[in-house]
């Protein structure tokens, strides 16, 4: 059996399966738990109902940015810090966040700038969705929460934005879970012409860059992402219910100008902001991330990604790659959380 298939092989899902099975799928993880408090964390319920909603929201002032975000798990916990993608919300953890906080994790997932209820403090500040300002964004919000570290995960935009805090600021991370692996790039990389079949897969990123795009995102922005979902998960079965709750998080005045920005900043089309030139500098020497790290992929992404061997070698720390087999397309946490969850933790203990 390959080590990396972790979907056929994954304790907190073979956790679920029997009570029985319980006591022995939990014995890796009650020496970890044990050696952080002396109370240790409840085990996961088997044959728990699917989570389908956090408990009330909390803000909080981190810079730029007033911050809504979802929290789960005793407050004194090891912190982790999950992130979101586009056209996505907090609901891909709705079902990570239980499974961690009852191993004693705090749980921390907020809304991106444009998303949900985060709203920028000043209405003069420029709607940049630049990936250092999105990264940035992570720093303040720990700052704002005074964590000076944690295990940070994400997907899509969140694990670009995971990465970049890796790479630029390691003290703050103490393991790192990024779906898709390495996704730093540069506006220069941004320029370079990919093969016809690619560059296809970015069509959208060519639809932002009109002005009639901007105009058709923001009167369609519900069924464009859920096109998006489509395409991007082929095999996820995801029921109305499910995408109208993360839908919900678009209707924010901000959106449009971010996501919109973020697409045009990429291709050179849009300025950013001075005062991150230099650190778009570093970045576009594409850095090494020391941290240890998990990098993940389903076997059924339908979305712009890179090959695993294309970016193993920018991991220069303990490391590992697995591969989610069964249909797990882009939104990996919300398609397979347990194996998300589980990465998590063992990115936590390499």
């Amino acid at each position: 059996m390959d080590q990396h298939e972790t979907r056929s092989f994954d304790p907190l899902r073979r956790r679920m399966l029997t009570t029985a099975a319980l006591g022995v799928a939990m014995a890796p993880l009650a020496t970890l738990r044990n050696a952080r408090a002396a109370t240790a964390a409840p085990a996961v319920t088997p044959r728990r109902a699917l989570a389908t909603s956090f408990a009330p929201l909390k803000r909080i002032r981190a810079g730029l940015l007033d911050v809504e975000y979802a929290e789960a798990g005793p407050a004194k916990g090891p912190p982790v810090i999950l992130l979101h993608g586009w056209p996505y919300d907090i609901h891909s953890y709705v079902e990570v966040a239980p499974l961690l906080a009852n191993l004693g994790y705090r749980v921390i997932v907020p809304f991106l700038r444009g998303y949900g209820g985060t709203r920028f403090v000043s209405s003069d500040t420029l709607r940049n969705g630049q990936p250092t300002a999105l990264a940035e964004d992570v720093v303040q919000f720990m700052d704002a929460l005074r964590l000076r570290s944690a295990v940070i995960g994400g997907f899509d935009w969140g694990a670009r934005s995971a990465d970049i805090v890796a790479a630029l600021w390691p003290q703050r991370v103490k393991a790192l879970v990024s779906v898709s692996g390495y996704l730093i790039g540069s506006q220069a990389a941004g320029e370079v012409p990919l093969p016809p079949e690619a560059e296809l897969q970015w069509w959208y990123q060519f639809y932002f860059a009109t002005e009639r795009g901007r105009a058709g995102y923001d009167r369609n922005r519900h069924d464009f992402a859920r096109l998006i979902w489509k395409l991007a998960s082929p095999k996820w079965a995801f029921d109305d219910a499910t995408f109208d709750r993360s839908a919900a998080s678009f209707v924010n005045d901000d959106h449009v100008d971010i996501v919109v920005h973020n697409y045009r900043w990429r291709l050179g089309l849009a300025h950013g902001e001075a005062k991150y030139d230099a650190l778009e500098s570093r970045l576009a020497q594409f850095p090494s991330i020391g941290v240890p790290s998990i990098t993940m992929e389903g076997d059924a992404n339908g979305a712009p990604h890179p090959q695993p061997d294309a970016y193993a070698k920018r991991f220069t720390g303990k490391y590992e790659h697995r591969l989610i087999t069964g249909g797990i397309g882009h939104n990996l946490p919300q398609e397979d959380p347990h194996a998300f969850a589980q990465a998590i933790v063992d990115a936590d203990r390499l």
